[in-house]
């Protein structure tokens, strides 16, 4: 077979049968995709797997040795089992075949090698079923080469039930056989600098190291280069945005009669933001900015003074939000900043998609006419029928809750408008490098003056069930000093299984907590294991029982209800017509509401840090002292727990996303960017590896300041598009 290259089809080196079972188990079609599929530890020839440390249920790979075998008749079928038991010299395990009496002919006692298989139970013994594997050399030639491989490394693979690590590994090893000359992206003085071996070798060590030293150097090697691709993607695109021509939107009378009508000065945060915001609409391409803040921190303020200075020019913004709560929210928040002068000048609109059709066609016609130059909605703002006069600003609100292809098609709607992301969940240092590389950022830490702060508290059911007893009897305190409080829920009805498709869904990492006792919730219908106890019909079911209650105005909210009966509950409760509010996570974000002093979390453990940390900032907006209960029935260690007393412990949000990484690693972290170009990370961890991260960007800033298309470094042109790709760089320009 001739020599290959990174690009070539897995297909053309492998076949296509052993091909499509890749495709289907990793989605590996490539070489290099196969060759970035990295083993995740080292066994050696002589070593033993603990076996009596298997998870049950789970697929597992272990290098073993055959004790015995047996074979015999079946008793209430036909055909005979075949049951061999191996052991590790710590523990022993039983492998089954059923009909298969040829294993006996290789699979005999003395021999060794790698199993793998899904672990089962069967009479108090663990298992494997019809286990695939591979065993060592013949005894002949073991004994020959004993000496020579007792230390040689095998590689263990991440793998499945259909694809075992020694699969992997025998593909590897084909692949590895015919693959030609690797040209390095990295370049010359940076291996260098950091003493890395080039791309070739470092494939190599890492796959087929002779001894376990090689593999620590190999992995620093990919690390670096994994980092310094994607460094140079994020700078590549930064250039091509800032070689668009864009309007320029200086700023005028409109911002500044704004900020003269403001009762309170700004915080030293917004202002640098929106000193960079200034400078960036009157510059030579399209803004790309990120602004991050704390929860209450006024980043729509600066968003909004953002706006003022693109209507300067006739210009209009539209501003996407997620929910239509948010968006109505934002509409009116805009209106009373604005005040009752600014407001019929810039008349701020709202669209969405539940609007009456008469509501919606008189809006839609304001943004086609210009005469809205302030547009608030959904994704009612991304439809073929929603045009603009003269779109020059995109304002995204909390940014996550959007992919690629939505933000593109908003900002399509405009001629290289400027762009402003927005997020009130603070990013760590190396996820706004490797996730955000390409946006200019800025951080707002500093809170407006006047905020009476908030305490957080858990309320640990699986150790103290009265306590939730406690919860309500401290609400119903609340209510009665004449202030008001959220009840926030997972779900909508929890016994139907119904959840809020406009809520933020719940992160994969959550674990399963088991069911609570009658005795800490004392309502039927309890759900199984891992589904959502409470959702908000229960809850009303619950205070509409409660004694103390009785005289308490309790109202219900989420996504499903029509957005005109939504609208009126929150109005209502902003005006304190309502006394607790029972909703999902549609009010995580937007809402506000100073009178609203407690914020009641049930089963906290089923949120991640952000989502609890954004929640919480719903209370102690104003005067008033803010008091935050996480209602956890997770015990004491577990991750789920860690996360809720995380929460408790500080109110810094920055603090929180540090920990957050630091629990769950990057994968739901990044979000919905885990497609593509941002976060197909192999050995990177943007958790542990902040020092390669910057270092690559310093060295890809440079390089691409230097040569920005590339012509000068087709190693690294070429590793960008493999790596990339034109999907995932469609994907990368949208944002």
């Amino acid at each position: 077979m001739p020599s290959i290259a990174l690009e070539s089809r897995l297909d053309a080196v492998v076949g296509g049968k052993t091909a499509k079972i890749f495709a289907r188990a990793f989605g590996i079609g490539t070489v290099e995709h196969l060759l970035s599929h990295y083993p995740r530890r080292y066994a050696r020839r002589g070593e033993l797997t603990p076996i009596n440390s298997l998870p049950l249920g789970e697929p597992v790979t272990i290098v073993a040795e055959v004790q015995s075998v047996t074979t015999r008749s079946m008793r209430n079928r036909r055909g005979s089992l075949v049951e061999v038991t191996i052991s590790d010299g710590n523990g022993t395990l039983t492998l089954t075949f059923f009909n298969q009496a040829w294993r006996t002919g290789d699979l005999t006692p003395g021999r060794r090698g790698i199993f793998a298989g899904k672990v089962g139970e069967y009479r108090g013994q663990y298992q494997l079923a019809h286990p695939v594997y591979e065993l060592f050399d013949d005894e002949v030639t073991a004994r020959m080469t004993a000496e020579a491989t007792a230390n040689l490394p095998i590689p263990i693979y991440p793998a499945t039930a259909t694809v075992p690590s020694f699969l992997v590994a025998k593909t590897v090893g084909v692949v590895l056989d015919v693959l030609g000359p690797v040209d390095d992206p990295v370049p010359e003085p940076l291996r260098r600098a950091h003493g890395l071996l080039d791309a070739r070798t470092a494939l190599e060590r890492i796959h087929r190291p002779d001894f376990l030293e090689q593999v620590d150097l190999a992995r620093e090697t990919l690390r670096m280069q994994e980092a310094f691709v994607l460094q140079a993607a994020l700078f590549q695109q930064r250039q091509f945005v800032r070689a668009m021509s864009a309007t320029a939107r200086p700023p005028g009378d409109l911002l500044e009669r704004f900020d003269a009508a403001l009762p309170f000065a700004l915080t030293p945060d917004q202002a640098a933001a929106g000193e960079q915001i200034e400078r960036d609409l009157v510059g030579g391409w399209p803004m790309n900015r990120l602004v991050q803040g704390e929860v209450g921190s006024g980043k729509t303020l600066v968003a909004l003074r953002a706006m003022l200075q693109v209507a300067q020019s006739g210009g209009q913004s539209a501003l996407i939000a997620p929910t239509e709560v948010l968006a109505a929210q934002h509409v009116r928040s805009i209106a009373r900043m604005l005040g009752p002068v600014l407001a019929p000048e810039l008349m701020p609109t709202l669209l969405t998609g539940q609007l009456p059709a008469a509501a919606r066609r008189k809006a839609a016609l304001r943004a086609a006419s210009g005469q809205a130059r302030i547009v608030v909605g959904t994704h009612a703002l991304l439809s073929d029928s929603t045009t603009f006069a003269d779109l020059g600003l995109v304002v995204i609100d909390e940014q996550h809750r959007f992919g690629v292809e939505q933000r593109e098609a908003l900002r399509a709607k405009g001629s290289a408008p400027h762009v402003l992301v927005l997020t009130a969940t603070p990013i760590p240092r190396t996820v706004a490098m490797t996730v955000f590389g390409d946006l200019d950022v800025s951080t707002i830490r500093s809170m407006p003056a006047g905020r009476a702060g908030i305490t957080t508290h858990v309320a640990p059911l699986a150790e103290r069930p009265s306590w939730f007893g406690r919860v309500w009897e401290r609400v119903a305190e609340e209510v009665a000093q004449g202030r008001q409080a959220f009840i926030v829920t997972a779900a909508i009805d929890a016994d139907a299984d119904l959840v809020d498709d406009e809520a933020p869904p719940v992160p994969d990492d959550v674990e399963k907590t088991a069911p609570a006792t009658e005795e800490i919730a004392p309502r039927t219908g309890v759900n199984g294991f891992g589904r959502t106890r409470w959702g908000v019909v229960q809850v009303v079911d619950l205070l509409s029982r409660h004694p103390a209650f009785r005289d308490i105005r309790v109202a219900m909210v989420h996504g499903k209800l029509p957005s005109e009966q939504k609208d009126d509950i929150m109005q209502s409760f902003a005006r304190g017509d309502i006394d607790v509010l029972v909703a999902t996570t549609v009010v995580e974000v937007g809402v506000d509401v100073a009178n609203a002093s407690t914020m009641v979390i049930l089963e906290a453990d089923r949120f991640g840090v952000s989502q609890l940390h954004q929640l919480r900032g719903r209370v102690g907006r104003g005067e008033v002292p803010g008091l935050c209960l996480l209602v956890t029935e997770a015990e004491p260690g577990s991750l789920a727990r860690q996360r809720v007393e995380a929460v408790a412990a500080t109110l810094d949000g920055f603090e929180l996303a540090e920990v957050d990484l630091e629990l769950r690693g990057e994968g739901d972290v990044l979000g919905d960017l885990q497609s593509g170009a941002r976060s197909s990370l192999r050995l990177l961890r943007v958790a542990r590896d902040a020092d390669v991260i910057s270092a690559a960007r310093h060295a890809a800033e440079a390089v691409i300041a230097d040569d920005p298309p590339l012509l000068r470094h087709p190693a690294l042109s070429a590793a960008i598009e493999r790596r990339i790709g034109n999907v995932e760089r469609a994907a990368l320009a949208r944002t």
